[in-house]
């Protein structure tokens, strides 16, 4: 794991673009293959594999609860032993780094797993997350959580002796849906949740080819049904590029005046575009082309340029499948003209760092002006920002999202920005500062 920390100065104003490029792999998928892969019969392959901060934490997690995992050329081979056969070392210990998805989905999956007594911690960041809900839902599984009533990382998990299936009325935390639906795979009897909000369904996609162990309704709202104790056949998984960290270059391109980008082989899941749904609705020159399926995803190439765009309006209903992207839409709705208002967004302040202050104060450090109240965001957008005596400096939050939109937008207006400990990108978009200088952005690293 890449532990080196580093800052990012910026200086210089990006020119205009014409490029194509690929962005990292899904970090979503990464995870979510690693894991299933590991409680699946026989070998599973995973291709094209997201190789972060992140996902190497997956690894390294998994590889302590004696699951064999081979790199390759550019494919992860995973050994599984079936459901049920993770194993802890007495007196082990799981850091899951900056990771929440990996939290959540492997103490779903090990809360239901005989025998397992194990200590769980994660980064400075992680610590900082509330794991209440997610620690709650286990509980019904009958997983224990120790010390009793604390809700923040480090913790001990002892895994439920006798686990019996749930009902479940999913939000919109996909990875508490998918903490569920794991626990409920080694759990008796039937798991069963009701999707009360639509929300990315990576898990379920990757489950579907046990026709035994899952079943999925849908009629006014989908209905998942687990089936617990049954075998797992292994998968074969080539992951896409990620369409979150796809979306800082396509916001990138809409506001830099006479460029244009190709982002190929892109996840285009319906659960996971809000973002390019949301900004088209509001005059994005976005087109999808080359569309094909593979592995129950769609995957296709985005092709993006120059857009003037109106102020966003986002309802409620965008939040659930553009979470990761709200920093970058902040940015946008700054250097556009207008008042942008943004509703059903209190979640952002449990992420990696409350996503609506911290932006807030970048945003305020180049001279927007911003409002939140209750669960609603407005800012108020200018087209041009006068970089004259003005900085940007984002302190050291381990959040990835907070400081590749900072990026984003110093190399926009020109202003002088300072980003403190930038290797926290690395947990998901480690080819970010790459591509960057692919598309004639001028930085400095100081280590």
């Amino acid at each position: 794991m890449i532990n080196k920390s580093f800052n990012v100065k910026i200086n210089k104003k990006l020119f205009p673009f014409n490029k194509s490029i690929n962005v990292d792999s899904d970090k979503s998928i990464s995870i979510r293959s690693l894991l299933i892969g590991s409680i699946s019969q026989n070998i599973s392959s995973v291709k094209n594999i997201l190789e972060s901060e992140d996902v190497l934490a997956t690894v390294e997690c998994l590889r302590k609860l004696g699951v064999k995992i081979n790199k390759k050329k550019n494919c992860y081979l995973v050994y599984g032993k079936g459901l049920g056969s993770l194993i802890a070392k007495k007196n082990s210990k799981l850091n899951f780094g900056n990771s929440g998805t990996l939290a959540r989905l492997l103490i779903g999956l090990l809360s239901t797993t005989p025998n397992i007594s194990i200590n769980l911690s994660g980064d400075h960041s992680l610590k900082k997350r509330s794991m209440k809900k997610l620690i709650l839902l286990m509980s019904k599984f009958g997983a224990i959580f120790l010390p009793k009533n604390k809700f923040n990382f480090p913790l001990r998990l002892i895994s439920s002796e006798m686990p019996i299936g749930i009902i479940y009325k999913a939000g919109v935390s996909a990875q508490l849906k998918s903490a569920v639906l794991l626990a409920g795979l080694n759990s008796y009897g039937e798991t069963k949740i009701l999707e009360q909000q639509k929300s990315r369904d990576h898990t379920e996609q990757m489950l579907l080819h046990n026709k035994d162990v899952i079943k999925i309704h849908k009629k006014k709202r989908k209905i998942i049904k687990i089936n617990g104790k049954k075998t797992l056949k292994s998968i074969n998984i080539n992951v896409p590029g990620d369409p979150s960290s796809a979306a800082f270059f396509c916001a990138l391109t809409i506001l830099k005046k006479n460029s244009s980008i190709k982002i190929k082989n892109i996840g285009l899941n319906p659960t996971r575009i809000g973002f390019y749904n949301l900004i088209k609705k509001h005059g994005a020159n976005i087109k999808i082309k080359n569309i094909k399926k593979r592995n129950g995803e769609i995957v296709g190439d985005i092709h993006v340029k120059y857009s003037k765009l109106k102020p966003i309006k986002a309802q409620k209903k965008y939040y659930v499948n553009s979470t990761d992207e709200y920093p970058i839409l902040f940015v946008i709705a700054a250097l556009t003209k207008g008042t942008s208002v943004f509703k059903g967004i209190s979640d952002l302040a449990n992420k990696e760092s409350n996503r609506i202050s911290e932006m807030q104060k970048i945003l305020s450090q180049v001279g927007i002006k911003s409002k939140f109240y209750k669960d609603e965001l407005k800012i108020f957008g200018k087209e041009f920002i006068d970089e004259k005596g003005k900085k940007i400096e984002v302190r050291n939050l381990g959040d990835h999202r907070i400081c590749m939109s900072s990026f984003i937008l110093a190399i926009l207006t020109g202003i002088k920005a300072k980003i403190n400990n930038f290797e926290t990108v690395y947990t998901s978009s480690p080819s970010f500062l790459k591509i960057m200088k692919n598309l004639g952005v001028r930085f400095e690293i100081q280590k």
